[in-house]
């Protein structure tokens, strides 16, 4: 009998293009759940480096990761930070 050996999903691994993550955000985004945003712009933050986005915004490295991570409840500034340190922006459109 074999046994199978399995990795850990890391979806930073496939977030390689702008479009890749314009593509990954706006899926989150559609599931309608508050909880993934912070969750996935901790993933897009890791795919562009941390550190860059502790410098763009302002915030420490060890505070983004606390607020983007599983257990974090980010403010919506921090958010908005985030989202314009990443250089994304907020839209909105009718449902």
């Amino acid at each position: 009998m074999s046994t199978s050996k399995l990795t850990k999903w890391d979806s930073a691994e496939y977030l390689k293009t702008e479009e890749d993550i314009i593509n990954y955000i706006e899926a989150c985004l559609e599931e309608n759940d508050p909880q993934l945003i912070p969750h996935a712009l901790g993933v897009i933050a890791k795919a562009k480096g941390m550190s860059q986005l502790a410098r763009d915004t302002g915030i420490t490295r060890e505070g983004l990761y606390k607020a983007l991570s599983d257990q974090g409840n980010p403010e919506f500034t921090t958010v908005m930070k985030v989202f314009n340190g990443l250089g994304l922006k907020l839209s909105v459109q009718a449902a």
